[in-house]
């Protein structure tokens, strides 16, 4: 990518001005969906998220911390029933929660990065953003995603457990890790790189957030060539950080895959168990929270197999 040159119409011309579902809505259909349910054969489901809990890792200041707060108890509320007449001992526990969407295991709206003023489907952050949320782009237009997962295990290319911060992950390196797997790429993947980055999710925050290893922009420009419908990992961000030319350049991957390509990121994956049974295909389940508006939203998908 050369600095601050960038030609979107490729991409533009895909799927038409205005577009709001991007690879998802145009790659996915009852045929890539029978397909993936078809590949079920133990009946066994593996789920792919991290508990979102106080203490949670975020990166400040964009990022808020998860919060939660009692906004009723059972022993308070029996009480305030009580004195309305109520003699059952009714009790009721709810809650407020305060969060960025970016918390935990998510998936970023299309919405959610810019290119400049240019968002994915030649929107514009003058008349797409809104002091409310997004006004196009929102995650409630992404739909539910039913199709074939592929994990691909990078996590030993260098030799250990696991890569290191600031170890980028190229297009070499994918190929790699598809003939490992003995699988090819295929028209509405959802792609999860496994990188082992992972284990530093609540047991080491600080160094989960220092950095992380991560695709470049060459590798994420190879899955979306290859119809990939999204990209996850087991890290904060997907591509690697810092990035290869940080800081003249900064979170490329994501400008591509969400502003240029229409493919949604999935961050903070769960994918240990995957990797360590050698699960490199699967059914892929995930169902995005429809909040109107926001520019990503928590998530539990499932691998299914």
């Amino acid at each position: 990518m050369t600095n601050c040159v960038h030609d979107h119409s490729q991409w533009q011309a895909r799927w038409g001005e205005g577009d709001q579902t991007g690879a998802v809505g145009h790659l996915l259909g009852p045929e890539t969906t029978l397909k993936a349910i078809s590949m079920v054969e133990r009946g066994r489901t593996l789920d792919l998220s991290h508990v979102i809990e106080v203490g949670a890792p975020y990166m400040p200041p964009n990022q808020t911390p998860y919060q939660m707060t009692s906004g009723a108890t059972a022993r308070n509320s029996m009480k305030v029933r009580a004195a309305m007449g109520a003699t059952n001992k009714v009790g009721a526990n709810l809650e407020r929660i305060e969060m960025t969407t970016h918390v935990g295991t998510h998936v970023d709206s299309l919405g959610h990065f810019s290119i400049g003023d240019y968002l994915y489907g030649d929107h514009n952050i003058n008349d797409s953003v809104g002091d409310f949320g997004l006004i196009d782009l929102g995650i409630e237009n992404m739909p539910p995603v039913v199709t074939r997962g592929v994990l691909l295990d990078v996590a030993g290319l260098d030799g250990g457990e696991f890569l290191e911060a600031g170890r980028a992950v190229g297009k070499v390196d994918l190929h790699r890790a598809y003939d490992a797997a003995k699988l090819a790429p295929a028209p509405g993947d959802v792609v999860c790189l496994h990188t082992g980055w992972g284990r530093f999710f609540m047991t080491d925050n600080d160094r989960y957030l220092s950095g992380e290893p991560g695709i470049e922009r060459a590798a994420a420009e190879w899955l979306t060539s290859q119809d990939a419908v999204a990209i996850g990992a087991d890290n904060m961000a997907v591509e690697v950080l810092p990035g290869t030319k940080h800081p003249e350049i900064m979170m490329p991957v994501h400008q591509h895959c969400l502003a240029e390509a229409g493919v949604h990121l999935i961050e903070n994956l769960v994918l240990d168990e995957l990797a360590s049974e050698g699960i490199y295909e699967f059914c892929f389940v995930m169902l995005p929270v429809k909040f109107k508006g926001a520019t990503g939203c928590p998530v539990r998908p499932v691998a299914m197999v």
